[in-house]
C-alpha cells in the first residue's frame, strides 16, 4: 500500500513544527496518531437482524474494514436485552488505513455536515485524545442516499500519543482538522 497524503504530510510538516513548538529534545516525544476507533449503538438491532446488517455494511463502506459486532454483556430487563444479543459495532483502524479514513473525514465528510462551522475543541478526554459524534452517516460520500434504509449516527474516537489536550489539539489542528473557535 502506498503512503497515504496525510502521513506524508506528517512526517515532512507537521513534525517538525510540533518539535519546535513544544520544545521536544527528541522525535518520539512528539505526539502521532496510534489509532481511529468507530463506533454505532444499536438500540433496534437486538430485534432487527435487517438493521444490525446494514450497519456492518454501511460502516465497511465507510471504513474499509469489517467492523466487530459487540454483544451484551449481561441481560438488562429494562431494555428488552438479554445476554449475548447484538448492541454494536466497532472498528479499531491503524496505520495506513487509519490515515487515509482520516483524511476522506477531515477533508470530504466533515465539510458536507449542514450548517458546519467547525468542531468542538472542547471534546478531548484530558489525555489528548479526541471523539466526535456524527448524527448521520450520509456525510460520507462513499454511501449513496437512495441504498440506506435509516439514518443512523457514529461515534469517532481519535486516540493519539499526546499527553495532554494541547498537544493532541495541535496536532490534529495541524491536520487539517476544523476546530472552531471558542
Amino acid at each position: 500500500m502506498a503512503t497515504t497524503r496525510l502521513k506524508t504530510l506528517y512526517t515532512e510538516t507537521i513534525l517538525p513544527k510540533l518539535i519546535n513548538q513544544f520544545q521536544y529534545t527528541n522525535v518520539h516525544q512528539a505526539p502521532k496518531l496510534v489509532k481511529v476507533t468507530v463506533n454505532r449503538g444499536l438500540g433496534e438491532a437486538a430485534s432487527n437482524a435487517k438493521a444490525l446488517e446494514a450497519s456492518l455494511n454501511e460502516i465497511a463502506v465507510i471504513t474499509g474494514q469489517k467492523p466487530v459486532v459487540t454483544r451484551a454483556k449481561k441481560a438488562i430487563a429494562g431494555f428488552k436485552i438479554r445476554q449475548g444479543m447484538p448492541v454494536g459495532i466497532m472498528v479499531t483502524l491503524r496505520g495506513e488505513r487509519m490515515y487515509s479514513f482520516l483524511d476522506r473525514f477531515i477533508n470530504l465528510a466533515l465539510p458536507r455536515i449542514r450548517d458546519f462551522r467547525g468542531i468542538s475543541p472542547k471534546s478531548f478526554d484530558g489525555r489528548g485524545n479526541y471523539t466526535i459524534g456524527v448524527r448521520e452517516q450520509l456525510i460520507f460520500p462513499e454511501i449513496e442516499y437512495d441504498t440506506i434504509d435509516q439514518i443512523r449516527g457514529m461515534d469517532i474516537s481519535i486516540i493519539t500519543t499526546a499527553k495532554t489536550d494541547e498537544e493532541g489539539r495541535a496536532l490534529l489542528k495541524e491536520m487539517g482538522m476544523p476546530f472552531r473557535e471558542q
